[in-house]
This record gives C-alpha cells, sequence and structure tokens, in this order.
C-alpha cells in the first residue's frame, strides 16, 4: 500500500470521545477485514484502553443478599468458590469471571459472574447486597448490561 493511501486511510480515522477508533467517514469503528493495517490492540497507537466491542443485552435483574433462604448452605461462598463481595453477580447464562457494566442502572462499575441462580432462572441476573434490605430495595428491574 502506497505511502500516500494509508497515509490518507490514517487520517480518516480518529478517536472518539469514549475512546474507541472511529472511521469518520463511515462513523463506525473499523474491523480488520476493510482495514487490514489498523491494528486494534497490543502495542498499537491507536488501541484504546476499553475493549474494541463489546455486546449488550436487555435482561432482567434481580439482587440477592447472603441469607441461607436466599442460597444454599454455605451463603457467602460463591458457585465459582469465591467469597461474595461487592460487583459480585450472578448469571446462568454467562461463563464464571465474564465482566459487565449496567450502565443506565451503575454507570461504569464493572461486575464479574462469580454465581449462579436456580436453574430455572436462565434468563436472569442477581446482583449481591451486602444486606437484605438493600436488595429488596433493589427489587426487579430490567435493564441493558453490557458483556465486555
Amino acid at each position: 500500500m502506497g505511502k500516500f493511501l494509508l497515509g490518507t486511510m490514517l487520517m480518516s480515522l480518529v478517536v472518539s470521545a469514549q475512546g474507541r477508533l472511529t472511521d469518520v467517514a463511515a462513523n463506525t469503528a473499523p474491523n480488520t477485514p476493510d482495514h487490514p493495517y489498523v491494528v486494534l490492540g497490543g502495542d498499537s497507537l491507536l488501541a484504546s484502553n476499553e475493549p474494541a466491542s463489546t455486546r449488550s443485552i436487555v435482561t432482567t435483574i434481580t439482587a440477592y443478599s447472603s441469607t441461607p433462604d436466599q442460597t444454599d448452605d454455605t451463603p457467602f461462598i460463591t458457585a465459582s468458590g469465591k467469597f461474595v463481595g461487592d460487583g459480585i453477580v450472578a448469571a446462568n447464562w454467562l461463563p464464571f469471571g465474564t465482566k459487565i457494566r449496567i450502565p443506565e442502572i451503575f454507570g461504569d462499575k464493572v461486575f464479574e459472574v462469580q454465581d449462579r441462580m436456580a436453574p430455572k432462572h436462565d434468563e436472569k441476573l442477581d446482583i449481591w447486597f451486602k444486606t437484605r434490605e438493600e436488595a429488596l430495595k433493589f427489587g426487579v428491574r430490567k435493564s441493558r448490561i453490557e458483556i465486555l
């Protein structure tokens, strides 16, 4: 690829306000088949601190606390074997260790899937809270989550 063409292609790319690389002409993030000379990771000067893409889904979100009636006989240990704590969520449909955000409710806070729910809750997300009162106050909500 000639220097002029490569320079023109790079000049049409800008970093958006969210820190993502954007193609000005198409107003989209470049992907490798269309922009084979743009590297979006590792040591690239164009790499952002955010993942190149996130998936999002709208789901029902509930809340729980470490009480035996809401968990099993080890209420402070998650299904993955870790201790419960701020930022822990339960989901049967995401692998352990998956990081998510719930921007409409919690902004940029990152949660991690470390627990499971009863099998009948295959499409829900359950957020751990320190007290039963906090969990009840949260209630049941429907919101978009971002899978990082």
